[in-house]
């Protein structure tokens, strides 16, 4: 995650996190970006099943029962082993997590054993009752995917109604004291939505929203085509930073937030440097305690049937299921090539790629998104194909030249 707000608008500083060494299991949630222990967050896709069609959804889940669901026993295990780890969040995923009926209950073991409780959901189904138990739990955050203005986002979710049901939802969370924010997956069928959602966190007083660059997984894979061009993925970071900074001057501190391309970190820092060279220095700095994309490191997932990824969108590539062992096992076990791969990245995306083998922003942005590279090119460690920055930008130049 890029924290657009906490960078280019200034609401976090280096010793922020500096005053709290640094330790996931002590900083505050808007802080734990710049952990320095990097344990990781955990996605647990609760059920695979969900009650809408979206067209770019990496699990491809339908209104269907599917088999080998975690229990409610060992999904508490699951969450035991997270947080004697030192998992610091735990996030219910989907399908859609409230098609689970005992989600509530699990979430509320999570926050006994002192984890922090996030959910990601459509939104739908969050009824008033529905609201009134999350906010009993003490859940940490809502998180509610609208990808759209009411057309556009029933479109892209598959069902009529789907925007009004979701902006429901979040209103009742919004009465019951939760924090909500939302989820924007940006494709070029919605860009052109993005002021109005500014708009609506305004006229909503709706505190936080991330804006999802397309990753190429599952129906992803489908819409590969619909990911905005190079030139188009900065201009509408540009618009982001603008935004924010608008709603910031306003005084509204609305929480911003880019994730799944890292590149947009270095490129808030190169504008921070024309325009605020002061900021930019201590922007480099956050940057560094970042340090980039966190796949198979400080962020992880558990599958519906115990299934361990390297995230959210490695649904092909499992490093083994907690059914048979811990998590906490599987993910320090480095006999895996590809585990020991994604911690100690570097030398391999050197050896295989152009582009980022030779980019002065690596160590700030770790070789970015590596499910991407394999999508495209087939090669886990080749270049990332979203990366938008010029060969200036990032200190490449041809023998040649």
């Amino acid at each position: 995650m890029i924290g657009i707000s906490k960078l280019y608008c200034g609401t976090v500083e280096p010793s922020d996190a500096l005053r709290y060494g640094r330790d996931s299991k002590r900083l505050p949630s808007h802080l734990l970006q710049f952990a320095k222990d990097k344990k990781p967050v955990v996605v647990w896709n609760v059920t695979r099943r969900c009650n809408l069609r979206c067209v770019h959804c990496y699990a491809q889940s339908k209104d269907i029962d599917y088999k080998d669901e975690l229990t409610a026993e060992q999904g508490k295990e699951l969450i035991d082993d997270l947080a004697e780890f030192g998992s610091p969040v735990v996030l219910f995923s989907g399908g859609e997590p409230l098609m689970r009926k005992d989600l509530p209950e699990l979430a509320e073991y999570a926050i006994s054993k002192g984890l922090r409780a996030v959910i990601s959901t459509n939104g739908t189904l969050i009824d008033e009752e529905m609201a009134k138990t999350l906010k009993k739990i003490g859940l940490s955050y809502v998180g509610i995917s609208i990808d759209g203005v009411r057309e556009t986002n029933d479109k892209f979710r598959g069902m009529k109604g789907a925007f009004d049901a979701a902006m429901a939802g979040l209103r009742n969370c919004q009465r019951e004291g939760i924090k909500v924010g939302l989820r924007f997956t940006i494709n070029k069928q919605n860009v052109a939505d993005i002021p109005a959602i500014f708009d609506m966190l305004e006229e909503e007083n709706i505190p936080r929203i991330c804006f999802y660059h397309l990753v190429y997984a599952g129906r992803g894979t489908k819409i590969i085509d619909d990911d905005l061009s190079l030139e188009d993925s900065r201009k509408t970071v540009d618009l982001i930073m603008d935004r924010t900074k608008q709603l910031h001057d306003k005084g509204l501190p609305v929480e911003v937030l880019t994730v799944d391309n890292h590149c947009d970190g270095p490129y808030i820092y190169m504008r921070l440097a024309e325009e605020n060279p002061e900021r930019a220095d201590e922007v480099y700095e956050l940057l560094q305690m970042n340090r980039g994309n966190s796949t198979g490191i400080g962020f992880g997932c558990v599958s519906w049937d115990g299934s361990v990824h390297p995230d959210q969108f490695w649904r092909h590539y499992t490093f083994g299921n907690v059914k048979e062992r811990k998590f906490s096992e599987i993910w320090t076990d480095l006999d895996d090539e590809l585990m020991a791969g994604l911690k100690d990245r570097k030398p391999l995306i050197k050896a295989n790629a152009d582009r980022c083998a030779k980019c002065k922003w690596f160590d700030v942005c770790n070789g970015n998104f590596r499910v991407r590279a394999e999508a495209v090119y087939g090669n886990v460690w080749a270049d990332d194909p979203a990366c938008y920055l010029t060969k200036e930008e990032i200190g490449y130049y041809d023998d040649e030249e």
